[in-house]
């Protein structure tokens, strides 16, 4: 059944919530979890679920994202008819870019029609969950639907912008009613997985309008259009139905405090989101580092660090590492203290720096002495700061 459908992975967003992380890549391509990209996890899923045709949609600041897709992702046999393929704006209706996810789609609308594919799973790149969409594809054919959309459960609060669907008998989507639930009751919210039959999904296309400056997403709206005139069931994330992670983790990355939540979180003894899954692994592109090392600086100081994952090629050379996340290459010198940071790959901390709840993004190097994240006043006056305190120093940053 997976060879039966066709995977097109929606990486278009610019994710402004992330700024100044997504200032050179997109929001899809935003590097999490010490050594991977935001990306992976969902073509991880694809990879693990059977999925072997998968167009990726991509558009803005897209270098970043391909390339990665190139050096880490070339896993799949072209000649046997799989692959794992880029796909930004072609121009073939016009000349606009993408409006919006469904536009990109009604624009590579010849992509599925010469498919030989029977269902159509679009997904959001750019979400970090693990789960199993053989089982979705498995249950959307026993059901005969024309249309099935992942739910979790969940608190309106927690995902603002996700849709609440009500499932009635046999999980079939029911019409929406007005918001009858409080914002801390629990829902079924969408969660970023569409399954159309492809039949199905090319008569949409058809009735959709692609509009200069607006997309016809899939909103409230367009459900409640949809529960009424079709087949539409809801596959409900972390059931007792495929091989899902056990602790039905989902997490959208949208703004700099919840991108910074979810990267400590990973520290916690019994983290939400376990990277160390053996039968469910995360693949990505790293390059062939040395190993990670501690090394004694130059006054003899001892490089230590606590509770904190170092990727391939850092190295602290008598600094000291708390409650951190480091990247490859990372190097922390003499008398540098890092606490409760993420630091991206190549950052150079100098000799008695200082560092708290701040990121810092690829190839910064922070000089000598310098304190992020101590002062907030004097932080607020030069770097960007999250509304929960979290300093970013953005790529190319110039002290």
């Amino acid at each position: 059944m997976p060879r039966e459908t066709l995977t097109l992975v929606i990486a278009t967003g610019h994710g402004a919530g992330l700024e100044p992380l997504t200032r050179h890549r997109t929001k899809a391509a935003v590097p999490f979890g010490g050594k991977f990209r935001i990306i992976d996890f969902t073509l991880a899923n694809c990879l693990h679920s059977g999925l072997r045709q998968v167009l990726v949609l991509t558009q803005y600041k897209s270098h970043s994202l391909q390339k990665h897709l190139r050096d880490g992702w070339s896993l799949y046999n072209p000649e046997i008819g799989e692959y794992i393929t880029p796909v930004p704006p072609q121009m073939r209706q016009g000349s606009d870019w993408y409006a919006g996810p469904f536009d990109a789609i009604c624009q590579n609308r010849y992509l599925l029609e010469r498919s030989q594919a029977r269902q159509v799973l679009i997904l959001e790149g750019d979400l970090i969950y693990r789960m199993d969409y053989a089982e979705m594809i498995r249950f959307h054919r026993e059901r005969a639907a024309a249309v099935t959309l992942a739910v979790r459960e969940a608190r309106r609060d927690e995902s603002p912008g996700r849709i609440a669907v009500p499932l009635g008998e046999d999980d079939r989507v029911m019409p929406l009613a007005e918001r009858s639930a409080a914002d801390g009751d629990p829902v079924q919210l969408t969660m970023g997985a569409y399954l159309f039959d492809k039949d199905y999904l090319l008569a949409e296309l058809t009735r959709l309008s692609i509009g200069d400056d607006e997309d016809n997403a899939l909103d409230a709206d367009e459900v409640a259009r949809l529960a009424e005139n079709g087949r539409v069931f809801g596959y409900r994330f972390g059931g007792e139905r495929g091989r899902v992670t056990p602790d039905r983790y989902w997490c959208d990355p949208s703004s700099i405090d919840a991108y910074y939540q979810a990267t400590m979180a990973l520290l916690n003894s019994q983290a939400p989101l376990d990277l160390y899954q053996s039968d469910w692994t995360i693949y990505t592109h790293q390059g062939q580092y040395p190993p990670a090392r501690t090394v004694p600086g130059a006054s003899g100081t001892e490089g230590i660090f606590v509770n904190s994952m170092l990727a391939a090629g850092a190295l602290i050379s008598g600094g000291g590492v708390n409650q951190s996340v480091l990247f490859p290459r990372v190097r922390v010198r003499d008398g540098a203290i890092v606490e409760e940071a993420v630091l991206f790959g190549g950052v150079e901390v100098g000799e008695g720096a200082h560092l708290r709840r701040c990121i810092i993004d690829k190839d910064v190097v922070v000089p000598r002495g310098t304190q992020i994240g101590v002062d907030p006043r004097a932080d607020r006056e030069r770097y960007a700061v999250s509304p929960q305190g979290v300093v970013v120093i953005p790529k190319g940053f110039a002290f």
